[in-house]
């Protein structure tokens, strides 16, 4: 009987143990999926606007999932990026992590962090740092 309870205690200390490891692993890998579709995101909206000369609509440039407003839930695929519009990249908890602005005058992506951020949006900031940037994909410096 004693060393049934000697199991029991040594579970329950695995077990207290185990739990949050696998909690901070469900989260680095949200943090994980965010980056890498933030950084799809950039790539696909650069090699659209390099091939035909003009951004898009969201949905033609990207199969990322973007939002029209900040912390919103309308699906951003028909806004286009030619207008200078803004549109917002939400965590799982729809908490808008970054903003992404084309300015369709010169060709520029506008990548910026959003204030308002939950653990999931910091770390997606964090991995996407370098992202946070104007990204030139246009202009008049190329010679032929």
């Amino acid at each position: 009987m004693i060393e049934l309870i000697f199991v029991i205690v040594i579970l329950g200390i695995l077990a207290a143990v185990a739990v949050p490891k696998l909690s901070a692993t469900r989260d680095d890998a949200k943090i994980a999926k965010g980056a890498a579709a933030v950084s799809t995101a950039v790539t696909d909206m650069g090699a659209y606007y390099t091939a035909q000369g003009s951004f898009g609509t969201v949905g033609d440039m990207t199969n990322v999932s973007f939002v029209t407003t900040s912390n919103g839930t309308t699906d951003a695929s028909a806004t286009d990026l030619n207008g200078s519009a803004t549109v917002y990249f939400n965590d799982s908890t729809n908490t808008s992590c970054l903003s992404f602005t084309a300015s369709a005058t010169d060709g520029n992506l506008t990548v910026s962090s959003e204030s308002n951020s939950t653990a999931e949006c910091r770390g997606i900031n964090a991995a996407t740092k370098d992202l946070a940037i104007v990204h030139q994909f246009g202009g008049s410096s190329v010679k032929w």
